[in-house]
C-alpha cells in the first residue's frame, strides 16, 4: 500500500514537470522509475515527453514497450497513434486509432486525433464526422470546436467556421485563437460587434502573453480594415513583440545554415540518379506569402494535377538523411552515395501516395522548400520547381502582419525579415546558378496583369496541357490550410498588390536593407 502511494506521488510530480515543459528532467526521472514500476502513466508521460522534444522515435520504442505489455490499452494505442502521426506515417497511425477506438468507441482523445489525421489525409469530410462525433460526446471541448472550425475554414465554409469559433468563445472567452481566426475571415465596419468585444477583452480579461498576441493581431487585421493604419501597425507590432521575446531566433543561425547548403553544393552538379518511370512532382516554393497557395489552387484546378498541400514529408526526409546522419559534417553532394537519393525518393513517393495514391501529377506547396532545391533536383531529377516572386516589401509586411506562432520566428521582427528576405534572394540565385533554366521564375505582377499568358506559360514549363479550369481557380474544392485560406478561394485581383503602401512610413528601415 505504502509503495502504491509513493510511486503516485512520484508520478503526480512526473506530471507537474511535464506541464512546466522540463522535458529533459521528465525523461530522466521517468526512465529510472519505469525500471522500478512499469505503470501505465509512466509509460504515457515518457511518449509525451519525447513528443514534445520531437523525439518521435523515442516515443516510438516507449510505447512499443508499453504494448508488448499491454496491447489493448487504448491509452498506449492513442499516444503510439499520435508518434506514427507526427512521423508521417499517417496509414499506421490510422490503424493504431481505430484499434483504440474498437476497446473505447467513445474515446474522446482518439476522435480528436482521428479527425486531425484525416485532415492531413486530405479526407475531410471524415475528419468532420470524428469531430462531429466527438462533439456529440462533449459539445464544449473547446480543441474539437477550434478542429471543426479550421476544417470549415479550409474548405472555403467561412459561415460555419465563424459559427463554431463564436460557439467556442462562448465556452471560453480567453481562447483569443478563436477571435484571430474570425478576424481572418471577417471585413470589419465601425460598429462591429465582435471588434467591440476583443477591445473590452483587451481591457477587461486577465490574459496570458499569447492570448495577447493573438487579440493583438486580430486588433490589427480589424483597424486595417477600417483605415485605421496607425492603430492597425501599433497592434500588429504588439503582437510580433510578444512572438519575439518568446523565442531564440537569431538571424546569424539562418546565415550560417545557408551558407552550408551552399557548401554542400560548391562543386558542380555530378549526374543525377537513374529512376525507372516514377510519379511526377511540382515543387511550388518561395517566401511565405510569396503566391504560393495561389499557384496551387491554379495548377490543382488541372484535371490531372492533386493539389499535396504544405507537408512536413522533404524537409524530414532530408534532415534525417542528410544532415543527422552525418552528424553535422562538411560535406559535399558529391560525397553521398547513390543508395541515399534512391532512399529518400522511395520515402517521400511512399509518404504522398498515403494521402493520394493515383498517378496524377502532385504538388508539394512547403515554401521553405527552397532551401532544398539542390537536393530536391538530386533526389527527384525530373521534378518541376516554380519558385514564386513578388514585391518583397509586400512579402516582408505580409509576413508581418500574419500570425505565424513558432513555425516562422523570422516574421516577428521587420529587420529579421528583410535580412532573411536578402539571405533567400541570395539562395536563389545560387540555385539559378547551378541549376539554369531549371527553376520557373513566377512574377507576381505578371499573373495578375496577365493570368492567362502567366498560366500559360506555368503549364508550358510544367509540361502540362493547356486546361481552361485553371483560369477558373476559384471554383476548386481542394482544401486550403495555409494563412492564404480566404485570399486564394478568390478571382485573380489586385488586391494584393503593394499591400504595404499605407504603412510605408513604418518600413522605411527594412526598405532600404531590401534596396542595399
Amino acid at each position: 500500500m505504502t509503495d502504491n502511494i509513493e510511486i503516485e506521488k512520484k508520478i503526480k510530480i512526473l506530471s507537474n514537470k511535464l506541464n512546466l515543459g522540463n522535458f529533459d528532467e521528465v525523461i530522466a526521472n521517468g526512465k529510472s522509475l519505469l525500471k522500478k514500476n512499469k505503470h501505465q502513466v509512466i509509460f504515457n508521460i515518457l511518449s509525451l515527453a519525447y513528443q514534445s522534444k520531437g523525439e518521435f522515435e523515442k516515443s516510438e520504442t516507449i510505447m512499443d514497450e508499453a504494448l508488448q505489455l499491454n496491447p489493448n490499452n487504448p491509452y498506449f494505442l492513442n499516444n503510439m497513434g499520435i508518434t506514427q502521426h507526427k512521423m508521417g506515417n499517417l496509414k499506421i497511425a490510422e490503424e493504431y486509432f481505430l484499434r483504440g477506438l474498437k476497446i473505447v468507441p467513445n474515446y474522446i482523445n482518439i476522435l480528436n486525433n482521428l479527425g486531425n489525421l484525416k485532415k492531413d489525409l486530405d479526407q475531410t469530410e471524415e475528419a468532420l464526422n470524428y469531430y462531429k462525433k466527438s462533439l456529440s460526446i462533449n459539445p464544449k471541448i473547446i480543441q474539437t470546436l477550434l478542429n471543426i472550425s479550421i476544417c470549415y475554414q479550409s474548405m472555403g465554409k467561412f459561415d460555419e467556421s465563424i459559427k463554431n469559433l463564436n460557439d467556442l468563445l462562448k465556452v471560453e472567452p480567453r481562447f483569443t485563437i478563436a477571435d484571430r481566426l474570425i478576424a481572418s475571415m471577417t471585413r470589419y465596419y465601425e460598429e462591429n460587434t465582435h471588434l467591440k468585444n476583443m477591445e473590452k477583452k483587451i481591457s477587461q480579461l486577465k490574459l496570458t502573453d499569447i492570448q495577447f498576441a493573438n487579440l493583438f493581431f486580430s486588433l490589427g487585421k480589424a483597424y486595417e480594415d477600417l483605415k485605421k493604419y496607425d492603430q492597425s501597425f501599433q497592434n500588429y507590432k504588439k503582437g510580433n513583440d510578444i512572438l519575439r521575446k518568446n523565442s531564440n531566433f537569431n538571424i546569424h543561425n539562418e546565415i550560417k545554415d545557408f551558407e552550408n547548403i551552399k557548401k554542400i553544393f560548391s562543386r558542380n552538379f555530378e549526374k543525377n540518379i537513374k529512376l525507372k518511370k516514377t510519379r511526377k512532382i511540382i515543387f511550388i516554393v518561395g517566401m511565405p506569402r510569396s503566391g504560393t497557395s495561389l499557384i496551387e489552387q491554379i495548377l490543382s484546378s488541372h484535371k490531372i494535377v492533386y493539389g499535396g498541400g504544405e507537408l512536413i514529408f522533404l524537409k524530414d526526409i532530408i534532415e534525417k538523411n542528410f544532415f543527422i546522419k552525418n552528424n553535422g559534417k562538411d560535406l559535399d553532394i558529391s560525397d553521398f552515395s547513390d543508395d541515399i537519393f534512391y532512399e529518400s525518393h522511395n520515402e517521400y513517393i511512399k509518404k504522398i501516395s498515403q494521402i493520394d495514391d493515383s498517378q496524377k501529377v502532385f504538388t508539394d506547396k512547403t515554401p521553405l522548400n527552397f532551401k532544398y532545391i539542390g537536393f530536391i533536383k538530386k533526389i527527384f531529377p525530373s521534378s518541376k520547381i516554380i519558385n514564386c516572386n513578388r514585391n518583397s516589401l509586400d512579402i516582408c509586411w505580409s509576413n508581418f502582419k500574419n500570425y505565424f506562432g513558432e513555425s516562422l520566428p523570422f516574421s516577428n521582427n521587420l529587420k529579421d525579415l528583410a535580412e532573411y528576405y536578402k539571405i533567400y534572394e541570395d539562395l536563389i540565385q545560387f540555385w539559378e546558378n547551378k541549376l539554369p533554366d531549371q527553376i520557373y521564375q513566377m512574377n507576381y505582377n505578371q499573373l495578375i496583369n496577365e493570368p492567362e499568358k502567366e498560366i500559360r506559360n506555368i503549364l508550358n514549363f510544367c509540361q502540362l496541357e493547356w486546361d481552361s479550369n485553371c483560369l477558373k481557380h476559384e471554383k476548386n474544392t481542394k482544401t486550403i490550410k495555409t494563412a492564404s485560406a480566404s485570399q486564394a478561394r478568390k478571382p485573380i485581383n489586385k488586391s494584393g498588390l503593394k499591400t504595404f503602401e499605407p504603412f510605408k512610413n513604418y518600413l522605411t528601415e527594412i526598405s532600404n536593407i531590401l534596396k542595399n
